[in-house]
């Protein structure tokens, strides 16, 4: 009873049928990331929060989420994951506490010609959990730019090229940087993408694409090789998708690997 009123969702339930996750969505929240060059940097993310509810129990009380999750207020970070999942553990009574976070996290990029520089965003996502032991992963996906080998090796001139997307999920024994995850994909692919460019970074990209073209197959293989011999890695999975500029459909191709003894 809660002033005076009956807990509804504390009661028991007989149809012995767990639930592995059980909480709240869409929560927009203030965080604060780690930034390479600025220290740190405050964004806006869209959290999920969630517990393990035993057999037995209808239900779990949602709004001690919140009240957990506010006692951090501006201190949500990766450095606080640990703490936040396991007063949630503790404030609901839980085997295992779960959050993943989505937010945009932004660079200043310098045009490869002109110099000039501007701001991309980039989507990532953090994963975390605590049963045993803290698990954490993260997930960037890094917009990038291809160039065909096939359409360059047969046509007289040119060859069709296009934006694309490479997603890199590493789940991590100690932190890593986003940005080494960002660079990591732009190097794999023919190119990056710019928010800002003049018409001599246009001919630079342009011929540097050229020059570096690019399967979705060489990428996800560039992006493995990059990561194979990263320090703090348990695992990591590597998708990269081509917008086709000629096709009427994507193409993709994936790649898993766990990393034992890193």
């Amino acid at each position: 009873m809660e002033n005076g009123m009956k807990d509804v969702q504390g009661g028991p339930d007989y149809r012995n049928t767990p639930i592995q996750k059980v909480g709240i969505r869409h929560i927009r929240y203030p965080i604060t990331v780690r930034d390479k060059s600025r220290e740190k940097q405050d964004t806006v993310a869209n959290l999920s929060l969630s517990v393990n509810l035993p057999h037995n129990y209808r239900g779990t009380h949602m709004s001690r989420l919140i009240e957990v999750l506010d006692r951090f207020k501006n201190e949500v970070s990766y450095h606080t994951l640990d703490v936040i999942l396991l007063s949630i553990k503790e404030a609901l009574s839980a085997e295992e506490s779960h959050i993943e976070i989505a937010f945009p996290f932004f660079l200043r990029t310098r045009a490869p010609a002109s110099g000039l520089e501007s701001t991309m965003s980039y989507d990532c996502l953090i994963s975390a959990s605590y049963a045993r032991h803290l698990e954490i992963a993260t997930r960037v996906d890094v917009p990038v730019h291809t160039l065909c080998p096939c359409s360059r090796e047969i046509s007289r001139v040119s060859a069709h090229n296009q934006r694309g997307t490479v997603s890199i999920t590493v789940g991590m024994t100690k932190f890593i940087w986003i940005e080494d995850l960002i660079e990591i994909a732009e190097t794999s692919a023919s190119s990056p993408v710019y928010t800002l460019l003049k018409r001599e970074d246009e001919k630079f990209i342009t011929e540097h694409a050229y020059e570096n073209p690019r399967f979705v197959e060489d990428v996800v293989r560039e992006v493995a090789l990059r990561l194979d011999p990263f320090p703090g890695l348990r695992y990591y999975t590597i998708e990269a998708e081509n917008f086709e500029s000629i096709h009427n459909h994507s193409a993709y191709a994936v790649i898993t690997k766990s990393l034992d003894g890193h």
